[in-house]
Parts: C-alpha cells; sequence; structure tokens
C-alpha cells in the first residue's frame, strides 16, 4: 500500500468526526492520566508512542499521511526524546511553541508568496474564494503566534501541574472558540457546492 502527503488537492475525510477526535486527542488522555499517576517523565515517554500510534492510525484509514499531525508527532518525538534524555522537561514544555510557530511561520510564509497553504488542509470542509483563503489563513497565523506566545507565559509562569492542565483542558476550548469565530468570514466567502453555502441556500429555500 503507498501513501501520499496530504498537501496535494484536498480530498474529502475518510475519517468520521467522533474517530478524528480520538485520534487527535487520544494521546493527550494518555499523556494527562500518566502525569498525575507517575510525573513527567512518564508522560512524555507515554505520549511519544501515543501520538505515533495516532499518527500511524489516522495513516491507515485515511490512506494519505496529513501535514499537521505528521509535523505535531515529529517535533513531539524530537523534543520529548530530548527531555528524556536529557532529563530536562523544558524541551517537552517548549514543544508547543515550537509546533504553533512553525505552523504560524509556514502560513505567514505562503502568504507572503500568494499561497493559502490552509486550503489544502480545510479544503474538504469549506470552499471558499481566493480571499476568503487568504484571510482565513493570515487569521489562523496570527492565532498560532498567539498561542505559541501563551505557552510560553505560562509554562515559565505557573507550576508544572498547571501547565499540563492548561495543555489539556485549556488549548482545545481556545482553539474551539477560535474557529468558531470565523464562522462569519467564512458564510461571507463561501462558494456555491460548499456546505456553509448549502446551509444558506436550504434556509433562503425553505423561507427562514
Amino acid at each position: 500500500m503507498s501513501f501520499k502527503i496530504a498537501a496535494g488537492a484536498p480530498e474529502k475525510s475518510k475519517v468520521s468526526p467522533l474517530m478524528r477526535v480520538i485520534i487527535e486527542f487520544g494521546p493527550l488522555g494518555v499523556f494527562f492520566v500518566c502525569y498525575f499517576m507517575w510525573d513527567l517523565m512518564v508522560a512524555t515517554a507515554a505520549f511519544i508512542p501515543a501520538m505515533i500510534f495516532s499518527l500511524a492510525l489516522s495513516i491507515r484509514m485515511e490512506g494519505r499521511i496529513p501535514l499537521m499531525p505528521l509535523v505535531t508527532t515529529v517535533i513531539v518525538v524530537i523534543f520529548g526524546g530530548l527531555t528524556l534524555i536529557l532529563q530536562d522537561d523544558t524541551f517537552i514544555k517548549m514543544k508547543p511553541t515550537i509546533v504553533n510557530g512553525l505552523f504560524a511561520f509556514a502560513l505567514f510564509t505562503g502568504l507572503l508568496f500568494r499561497r493559502a497553504f490552509l486550503k489544502y488542509l480545510f479544503g474538504p470542509v469549506f470552499q471558499l474564494d481566493d480571499e476568503g483563503w487568504t484571510k482565513l489563513s493570515f487569521r489562523w497565523a496570527c492565532f498560532f503566534v498567539f498561542m505559541a506566545i501563551l505557552n510560553e507565559i505560562v509554562w515559565r509562569t505557573q507550576t508544572e501541574s498547571f501547565w499540563v492542565s492548561f495543555k489539556v483542558f485549556g488549548n482545545m476550548p481556545i482553539t474551539i472558540v477560535f474557529a468558531l469565530s470565523q464562522l462569519p468570514l467564512i458564510q461571507k466567502h463561501s462558494m456555491d457546492g460548499g456546505p456553509v453555502a448549502d446551509i444558506k441556500k436550504s434556509k433562503a429555500e425553505n423561507g427562514s
């Protein structure tokens, strides 16, 4: 079986939304449980194989290599490995900063060359015009910068247990709130045939 990196024309995901949540947030659950049962080193040691398994499962189910999870897993392996080898928790605490920084850099670089890379990630979900993808890419790039800075503030100023709880229970709600706040932009720039456009068309036909 051959696999391709999902960086070309967008394809509809073959994974159900529930399974997608399990695949993406399962490793965080493993990290959280191991930390509060043992310590950060054990949690990191468990987090690395959990991330690799999650990526492998995603590849197996979709038949392609998802770019963002691939990058995240590579960073986890590198920084988690350094944490365990050097017995220095600084590396695993900086991992979210590095990941968010890389995503922000990639999006800003794409915009610099008039390429909205976010289209290749969210294309299966939304069909937007070029202006919409450009604006959405810029906003997500800024959001990734914000999350990178926020992680630095939290791990450098708060207790280790607070950082772990924030990593597991803080990042996701903040990301969801931000994503929902982009719905007006998505609706405004949605093209015919997209899911948002279909909903609007259906409401118009029903007179609601």
